[in-house]
């Protein structure tokens, strides 16, 4: 029997590459995403001192009433608010880190609706 990495050991492995080249800073923090099968995740993080700045999920309580869960459209809610929580604490741009999933889909849309809302990256 061959044995084959599971899909998550993979992503953890790129994702460990890629953050071996980057890091948030008080100027350009990190925009760390993390999808599971149902949620979507966001942080802004700055790792000169190791806090987390801004977050937002498809979890949250201002969320209710908009798209939930792990859809698109729900990426898209996410996206909006972490950029809109993000400019109240006075950041306007990030270092995107994708998580080690591929730049496609979910990740695409909530990239995509952050940018729209005013963060750039």
């Amino acid at each position: 029997m061959i044995n084959v990495p599971q899909r998550n050991v993979i992503r953890k492995r790129v994702h460990e590459r890629i953050r071996a080249k980057m890091t948030g800073s008080a100027e350009r923090p990190r925009l760390n995403v993390y999808r599971s099968l149902n949620h979507i995740y966001t942080q802004i993080i700055d790792d000169a001192t190791g806090t987390t700045i801004a977050s937002a999920s498809t979890v949250s309580k201002k969320g209710e009433g908009k798209k939930v869960g792990g859809n698109v459209a729900a990426a898209k809610e996410v996206g909006k608010l972490i950029a809109e929580r993000a400019k109240e604490k006075g950041v306007k741009k990030v270092v995107f880190d994708r998580g080690g999933y591929l730049y496609h889909g979910r990740i695409k849309a909530l990239a995509d609706a952050a940018r729209e809302a005013g963060l750039e990256f």
